[in-house]
């Protein structure tokens, strides 16, 4: 692949991932409120609950290392934050799965 595919590539890939993490973020935060509303005086929603603010704090993180990926002129600033940002859709990712698992 040569640079101006690799570019392109990646681009493609940071605004797919950009679209899900932001709606992942929203869902998080909806999922928290819900929780808080109906029942939030048991130990495994509060577990959950905090599980569920993490993920949404890492997808929200994720979404701004995409952005500035987009942004940046420099390719190698951008490789480095394409790492972090899925590294942290990862992370935001298991946190949500898991949560999931303490709710069920």
């Amino acid at each position: 692949m040569d640079r101006s595919e690799n570019r392109t590539w990646m681009r493609e890939e940071l605004l797919q991932l950009l679209a899900v993490a932001g709606t992942l973020a929203g869902l998080s935060i909806t999922a928290v409120a819900l929780l808080h509303t109906v029942d939030h005086a048991t130990a495994t929603a509060t577990i959950a609950d905090d599980m569920l603010v993490l993920s949404a704090l890492f997808f929200l993180l994720c979404t701004y290392a995409i952005f500035i990926a987009l942004r940046t002129r420099h390719a190698r600033v951008a490789r480095t934050l394409e790492r972090v940002a899925d590294t942290l859709f990862l992370l935001a990712l298991t946190g949500m799965v898991a949560a999931g698992f303490v709710m069920v």
